[in-house]
């Protein structure tokens, strides 16, 4: 690879996302982050051995539609969007360790305008029923209430729609993304988001068909809460800030 110095990794939730990262941040000798970790949104509405679901993330699921989950989400990531951007531009120019950064807020529109370094991005799909299967199997779904189905179902929904979203403003700008089903292990999705990374920085190719989100030196010239009601409202009647669409 041509000096690349930031990975990123987008995608929806329990697209295997981390566990990829690590492992090619592992490969590169980079430190592995996630976007959760800059700021978080209302988290994941099950219950586990060492968490309780809180009430504010049980009254988010419970009471907003699919079209206002996703709506409160992107704005979120609009709000979070000048921090993790801070991030990549630091960790991209000389002297900083290399990062491998992966999130769902990382959205393909706002990735491609970056002007950073040295910086490459991939993003992550998977098949709903896969995607349903994981969070039926984190959230105990067949031990669970039915208030608490609803609450996964919610989830899914919010998280089904936000692939559908993303993986056309992927397809449209021509990015790269890869598909982590099909039985394909942690190992050979490592290679498969490396070989992105080395289409992206080989000279005179941009990666996928539309230009690629790689940039070379020569180049460059609280927000964990959830969402104000306004920006939920803006974005439900006016799309996201930076050309998203709700």
């Amino acid at each position: 690879m041509r000096d690349v110095r930031v990975v990123l990794i987008g995608g929806t939730s329990n697209t295997g996302k981390s566990t990829v990262a690590e492992a090619v941040a592992e490969r590169l000798g980079f430190e592995h982050r996630s976007t959760d970790g800059l700021a978080r949104h209302p988290g994941r509405p099950w219950r586990t051995p060492e968490h309780e679901v809180p009430p504010h993330v049980a009254e988010h699921y419970g009471t907003l539609t699919t079209d206002e989950l996703i709506a409160s989400v992107l704005a979120h990531y609009e709000r979070l969007w000048p921090r993790i951007e801070e991030l990549i531009t630091v960790r991209a120019r000389g002297g900083a360790p290399g990062l491998v950064l992966e999130g769902s807020a990382l959205w393909p529109e706002r990735v491609s305008r970056l002007t950073a370094p040295r910086t490459a991005a991939v993003w992550l799909t998977a098949d709903a029923t896969v995607v349903r299967d994981r969070v039926r199997a984190a959230g105990r779904y067949k031990e669970a209430t039915e208030g608490e189905r609803l609450l996964i179902d919610r989830f899914l929904a919010r998280t089904d729609r936000y692939q559908a979203l993303m993986v056309d403003a992927v397809d449209a700008l021509g990015l790269d993304r890869i598909d982590t089903g099909g039985g394909r292990t942690v190992a050979a999705l490592a290679d498969a988001v490396l070989a992105a990374v080395e289409g992206q920085s080989r000279p005179g190719h941009g990666g996928g068909t539309g230009g690629g989100v790689f940039v070379a030196d020569e180049d460059t010239h609280d927000l964990g809460g959830p969402s104000p009601r306004a920006d939920v409202r803006r974005i439900m009647a006016e799309g996201p800030r930076g050309g998203e669409r709700a």
